[in-house]
C-alpha cells in the first residue's frame, strides 16, 4: 500500500505532508487532533499549525515521546495500548468538525468479491467463501447502527502506538471516524501488524461477540482483497502472505 504522507522532523515538531488528500485526510486529522487535545491532553500529538489549503497540505504537531511498538508485546505494553484505546473511546465524538456520522463498512468487504476471482487454490476457495458471506446474517447485522458509538482511530497499525516505557500515545488520525468498539477491535485483530504481537487484545474489552466476529470477518476479507496478486499490499509482504490470509478468512468464516 502506498504511503499517504511524508514526515519531516524539526526539533520538537513533526510536519506531516500528505501525498493523498482526496478523502479530506488532512482536514480530518487536524480536526481530530485539536479535538482530542482538548478532551484528552497527552493522548495524541499536540496540534501546532496547519496549511490545509496548500498543495500538498501539511499539518505540524508536537513530537510525542517514545518509539513505535513492534511485536512481540510485553504485558505492560499491551495494558498501555488498552488504556490508550479506552481513553480515546471516552472522548466525546458528536461535535468533531468534518467527522460526519456513523456509517457501515460493508463497502470495504466488496474489495475482495468485486475483484477478479483467483483461478484456483486456496485464494479461489476463500474468494468463493467470501461471496457466500453476503447471503448470511453478517451484512444485515453490520448494517444496523450499533448501540454504542465511539471516536474511532481506524488505523491500529502497531507502529501508530508509541511507547515511552510507561504509557502509549496514539498517532495518525487521518482515517478517524465515528465507529463502534467491536469494529475498532476487529480492525486491530485483523491488521497484519498484530500477527507478531504475541498477545490477544480482544479479551481485554467487553464488546458484543456477534458483532465482533462479523466485523472480523469483514476486515479479514478486506485484507485478503489487498493481498491478492496485483493488489496494493501484495508487493509489500512476503510470498505466501495472501495464502495465509486466505486460510484466516476461511477459519473466521467457518469454511
Amino acid at each position: 500500500m502506498a504511503h499517504s504522507h511524508h514526515l519531516t522532523f524539526d526539533g520538537p515538531w513533526v510536519t506531516k505532508r500528505y501525498t493523498s488528500w482526496r478523502r479530506g485526510e488532512h482536514r480530518r486529522e487536524w480536526a481530530v487532533l485539536r479535538h482530542v487535545h482538548r478532551h484528552a491532553p497527552d493522548l495524541a500529538p499536540r496540534p501546532v499549525t496547519a496549511r490545509l489549503d496548500d498543495r500538498p497540505p501539511a499539518v505540524t504537531m508536537a513530537r510525542v515521546p517514545g518509539e513505535p511498538l513492534a511485536g512481540p508485546l510485553s504485558e505492560p505494553q499491551l495494558a498501555a495500548v488498552v488504556d490508550a484505546v479506552t481513553r480515546l473511546w471516552k472522548v466525546p465524538h458528536h461535535d468533531v468538525a468534518g467527522l460526519g456520522s456513523w456509517s457501515d463498512d460493508l463497502r470495504v468487504a466488496r474489495r475482495l468479491t468485486a475483484a477478479p476471482r483467483p483461478a484456483a487454490g486456496i485464494l479461489a476457495t476463500a474468494s468463493d467463501a467470501a461471496a457466500r458471506w453476503w447471503t448470511g446474517p453478517d451484512p444485515a447485522l453490520l448494517a444496523r447502527r450499533p448501540a454504542v458509538t465511539v471516536l474511532g482511530h481506524r488505523d491500529p497499525n502497531l507502529a501508530n502506538y508509541r511507547w515511552d516505557g510507561r504509557r502509549v500515545r496514539v498517532v495518525d488520525f487521518e482515517d478517524a471516524a465515528v465507529s463502534d468498539p467491536a469494529t475498532e477491535l476487529a480492525l486491530m485483530a485483523e491488521h497484519l501488524s498484530w500477527r507478531g504481537a504475541g498477545v490477544d487484545p480482544l479479551g481485554r474489552f467487553d464488546v458484543d461477540p456477534g458483532r465482533l466476529l462479523a466485523a472480523r470477518r469483514l476486515w479479514a476479507m478486506f485484507w485478503l482483497g489487498l493481498l491478492l496478486p496485483g493488489g496494493p499490499a501484495a508487493a509489500r509482504n512476503p510470498p505466501g502472505t495472501a495464502e495465509a490470509q486466505a486460510r484466516r478468512v476461511l477459519d473466521l468464516l467457518g469454511g
